[in-house]
């Protein structure tokens, strides 16, 4: 059965772009780098909402498990060998210290390595894996406590949550991945608001920021490891370009809006909205409002799990199965369903994460997607992927992605019979947020499953639980191991 692409074209009659077309300021916003530049400065005499507070707490606390989780992945002894020993910074769960862009690299590649961060509904970006280990190396390099440590994670996260909302889908329309790309500038802004630095520099920051953001999609071909390194390669470019704009080194104030600026740059075929980036900044936290991911791969691949599990808990069997259509929205097919036939058969673990045929699959036969479904023997199983063959999509000219991340599927059986599930938003997200319990014992898992003894997991559950009440980051020496 071959894909079903009805309403593949989404007409934005009110955004096209033309290539050619200059870029003049956004009307009525001013300079945007100066005005999120103001902004940066202002928090630091700002006080936080309290649940701006508890949702950075969570991100910490998220990140960290996700680091010692990949500690030992062969992507993060390949990218040990680019780094150099010495340093004041901690990669969480290795010995040694490092300087503070290799500690970003690291922790920042470890925290998105398995595709089980957080993400943002309506970007979709992965902040966390990009602002924390940013702030958390400036911070530890600059002898800094922890409420420059959360201000700086708040602040970061905020931009990147924001600046994904300018331009929906148009980035990776283009073939960059938003983590990347906008976090380099989010990590800039979020360790800008921790070392202190006054508007101009912090305006300077984001117009640095705009020349180090990098990272294309291709490495949904093979399946290979560049995506896992975005987040971190982000996070060690803020912390640069926000040293460097501190140092007096200038930026272009017109780096979003600006002709060759980087919404032009990054995502040419939609034109740019800013009021999603400037309205109500300072008065709400859209932060706030992150996911945090209850499988460890592909965020829009989430509810279609949620799906796959809701129909093997009705009794139905595999080899009842005929056929599984689903409904997707359009912006998501070129990266969880095309080409079809390598979603149905990943040639890599990794890949497989990215393949929502797969995760379907293996899931209805799990109940779960955590570490031990992607791997190399799962990836050949012949129960699994003979139903992930059996899993096809149609465009749903009505999806609400990217706004919301729904799920979907109709099963027709064997003897006919039609079984369909639909699953109205993300678990994990703001429409049904996992408690504190449940990312306790995601971090505990994730601990566990990096080789962490369970005294040393409740040690750093507890730093991450109380540091923002200003203690000093010393503490983060004990979890070099």
């Amino acid at each position: 059965m071959h894909a079903r692409r009805e309403g593949a074209r989404i007409s934005l009659p009110d955004s096209e772009w033309s290539p050619r077309m200059s870029v003049a300021k956004p009307e009525g916003h001013g300079i945007i780098a100066e005005k999120l530049g103001t902004w940066i400065a202002d928090a630091q005499e700002s006080a936080l909402p309290a649940r701006t507070v508890e949702i950075a707490c969570l991100l910490l606390l998220d990140v960290t498990g996700l680091c010692i989780a990949g500690r030992d992945g062969d992507y993060i002894r390949a990218t040990l060998q680019a780094t150099d020993p010495g340093g004041a910074c901690t990669a969480l769960g290795h010995a040694g210290s490092f300087s503070a862009f290799d500690a970003a690299l690291i922790n920042g590649t470890a925290a998105h390595g398995e595709d089980y961060d957080d993400t943002f509904e309506g970007g979709p970006v992965h902040s966390g894996a990009v602002v924390v280990p940013a702030v958390l190396a400036a911070c530890e390099r600059e002898g800094l406590g922890g409420n420059a440590l959360l201000r700086g994670i708040a602040v970061g996260t905020e931009l990147m949550c924001r600046l994904s909302l300018v331009a929906p889908r148009a980035i990776h329309t283009a073939g960059f991945h938003p983590t990347a790309v906008i976090g380099a500038l989010a990590a800039a802004g979020g360790v800008a608001a921790a070392l202190g630095l006054n508007a101009q520099q912090a305006t300077s920051a984001l117009g640095i920021a705009g020349s180090m953001a990098a990272g294309i999609i291709e490495y949904l071909a093979e399946g290979t490891s560049t995506k896992r390194m975005h987040a971190g390669w982000a996070a060690q470019s803020g912390i640069r370009a926000a040293l460097m704009a501190r140092g007096g080194f200038d930026g272009p104030r017109t780096v979003l809006e600006g002709k060759h600026g980087f919404f032009k740059a990054f995502a040419p075929s939609r034109a740019p909205d800013f009021s999603p980036v400037l309205d109500t900044l300072g008065a709400s936290w859209i932060m706030e409002t992150i996911a945090f991911k209850p499988y460890a791969c592909g965020t829009m691949t989430q509810p279609y799990i949620d799906c796959a599990i809701a129909l093997a808990e009705r009794g139905v069997q595999a080899e009842q199965i005929r056929d599984i259509v689903c409904e997707v929205g359009e912006g998501t097919v070129h990266r969880l369903w095309e080409e079809l036939a390598a979603k149905h058969r990943p040639p890599t673990a990794y890949a497989a994460k990215f393949s929502t045929p797969f995760c379907m699959a293996v899931s209805f036969f799990d109940r779960k997607a955590g570490f031990c479904q992607f791997t190399e023997a799962r990836i050949h199983d012949p129960a699994v992927l003979a139903l992930a063959g059996k899993i096809h999509y149609e465009v749903d000219p009505h999806n609400e992605y990217p706004a919301n991340f729904t799920g979907h599927l109709r099963a027709t059986l064997n003897d006919g019979t039609v079984q369909e599930v639909r699953q109205p938003h993300m678990r994990g997200g703001a429409r049904d947020p996992l408690s504190r319990a449940e990312l306790t014992i995601k971090f505990t898992d994730n601990t566990q499953h990096g080789g962490w003894s369970a005294a040393l997991a409740d040690a750093a559950r507890a730093w991450c639980e109380t540091v923002f009440d200003g203690q000093a980051l010393g503490a983060l020496a004990h979890f070099r191991q």
